[in-house]
C-alpha cells in the first residue's frame, strides 16, 4: 500500500514538472517580447504575425503528434519536446533577423503541441493507473510555471536586459526540471479499462475522429475561446465599457486567473464528489450565466463579480476533458488539443470583430455564449468516474 502510495506521487510531481514547464517556457519568452520587438524592430502587424505563427505551429501540429506519440510513447516525446523548448529559447536570445525568429516560433509552437498532449496522456494514464483524480492539479501547475517565469525575468532583467542572460538562465533551470522529473515519468500509456466508444472509421489510413471525439473537440475549442478572450478582452472591458479607472482595469485579468487557480486546486476533488460531467457541465453553465448577467447589470462590480463566476467556472473544463479524449486514445487527444489551440488563439480575434462590428458588451455576450456552448457539448460526452487524490 505505501509502495504504491509512493509511487503515485513520485509520477504525480513528475508529471507535475511538464505541465510547470510548459508555462515557465511560455511565459519566459512571452515576458520579453518587448525586447524581441526592439531588437528586430518589429512593427505591430509583424508581431501580431510572431505570435500567430507560433500558434499556427501548436494547431498544425496534430498529425506529428499522433504519430509521434504511437511510436515514441507520451515519456519520450514529453522529454524530447520539453528539451526542445529550451532549445528554442536559446535560438531566440541569439536570433539575428525576423524571418529566422518567425521560424524558431513555429518550431516553438509545434514543441509546445506535441508537450502539450504527452504531459496530459501522462497525466490521464496516471488517474487511469491509480484510479485517483489529479489532472485539475496538473493544470494548476501550468500557471505556478507562468508565475514563476513573471517572477524570474523580473529579477533577471532587474539585473541585466540582455536576453542571452535571462533565456540562458530559464533553459538551464527548464533542463533541470525535465531531467529530474524524467525518472518518475510513466513508462508506459495506459489503456481505458473499457472501450468509450467503437473506434473511427478509417479513410486512406487514417482514423476518422468519432462523434463523441467531436464533441470533445467542441467543448474544448469553445472551452479555450472562454478563456483566452477573458485574458484578452476583459481589462478594456472594464476600462471602456464598465467605466473603471485605469489603474483598476487589470483587476479583471487577475481576478479571473486567481479563480482559475484556485478552482483547479480544489476540482479535483468536486470531480470525485460530483463527477466530471457535471463539473464540467454546471461550471461552464455557471460561467456562461454569471458573465451574462453582469453585462446586463454593467459596472465595475458586477463586472468583476462576472469575471470571477468564468474563471471559477471554465477551470476544470479543459482537465476534465483531457481526461476523456486519452480515454479514446492518442489521436483523438492530439485532435482534440489541436482544436483547443485553435480556440485560444481564434476566439479573442472573434471578438474583435464581434466588438468592432458592434460593442465590446456584445463581444463579451458571446463569451458568455461560447461557456453556455461548453455545457451543452458535455452533456454528449462519456466522462470517466475516479477517485480522489
Amino acid at each position: 500500500m505505501f509502495r504504491a502510495s509512493d509511487e503515485y506521487r513520485r509520477s504525480q510531481v513528475a508529471i507535475a514538472a511538464l505541465f510547470c514547464c510548459l508555462g515557465f517556457q511560455y511565459a519566459t519568452w512571452v515576458s520579453r517580447i518587448p525586447a524581441l520587438k526592439t531588437r528586430l524592430d518589429l512593427s505591430e502587424a509583424e508581431l501580431g504575425l510572431l505570435l500567430m505563427v507560433c500558434g499556427a505551429g501548436a494547431a498544425v501540429s496534430f498529425p506529428l503528434v499522433a504519430i509521434l506519440t504511437k511510436r515514441l510513447g507520451s515519456r519520450r516525446l514529453a522529454v524530447l519536446s520539453a528539451l526542445g523548448l529550451g532549445v528554442v529559447l536559446l535560438a531566440l536570445s541569439v536570433t539575428p533577423d525576423y524571418p529566422v525568429t518567425l521560424l524558431i516560433v513555429f518550431f516553438d509552437g509545434v514543441a509546445v503541441g506535441c508537450l502539450n498532449v504527452a504531459m496530459n496522456a501522462q497525466a490521464a494514464a496516471l488517474e487511469v493507473k491509480y484510479q485517483r483524480t489529479t489532472m485539475a492539479r496538473m493544470h494548476a501547475t501550468f500557471s505556478a510555471g507562468s508565475l514563476f517565469a513573471a517572477l524570474l525575468a523580473s529579477g533577471v532583467t532587474s539585473l541585466s536586459s540582455a536576453l542571452p542572460a535571462h533565456f540562458g538562465t530559464a533553459t538551464v533551470l527548464l533542463v533541470v526540471l525535465v531531467l529530474a522529473a524524467r525518472a518518475g515519468l510513466l513508462t508506459e500509456d495506459q489503456k481505458a479499462a473499457e472501450p468509450v466508444e467503437p473506434t473511427g472509421k478509417k479513410a486512406r489510413g487514417l482514423t476518422l475522429p468519432t462523434r463523441v471525439t467531436i464533441w470533445m473537440g467542441l467543448a474544448m475549442a469553445f472551452g479555450t475561446v472562454t478563456e483566452g478572450a477573458m485574458n484578452d478582452w476583459s481589462a478594456l472591458y472594464l476600462k471602456d465599457s464598465a467605466g473603471a479607472a485605469a489603474e483598476l482595469a487589470p483587476l479583471g485579468i487577475a481576478v479571473v486567473s486567481v479563480m482559475m487557480v484556485l478552482a483547479r486546486l480544489f476540482a479535483d476533488g468536486w470531480r470525485t464528489k460530483w463527477g466530471d460531467e457535471r463539473v464540467v457541465r454546471v461550471g461552464s453553465a455557471l460561467a456562461g450565466v454569471g458573465l451574462a448577467v453582469a453585462l446586463l447589470a454593467g459596472g465595475v462590480v458586477p463586472a468583476l463579480l462576472g469575471f470571477a463566476c468564468v474563471g471559477l467556472g471554465i477551470a476544470a473544463v479543459t482537465p476534465c476533458v483531457y481526461v476523456a479524449a486519452a480515454r479514446q486514445g492518442s489521436d483523438a487527444l492530439a485532435l482534440v488539443a489541436a482544436m483547443g489551440t485553435t480556440g485560444l488563439l481564434a476566439g479573442p480575434a472573434v471578438i474583435g470583430f464581434i466588438a468592432n462590428g458592434t460593442s465590446l458588451v456584445w463581444g463579451m455576450g458571446a463569451v458568455a455564449v461560447s461557456a453556455l456552448v461548453v455545457s451543452l457539448c458535455s452533456t454528449r460526452i462519456r466522462f470517466p468516474v475516479l477517485a480522489d487524490a
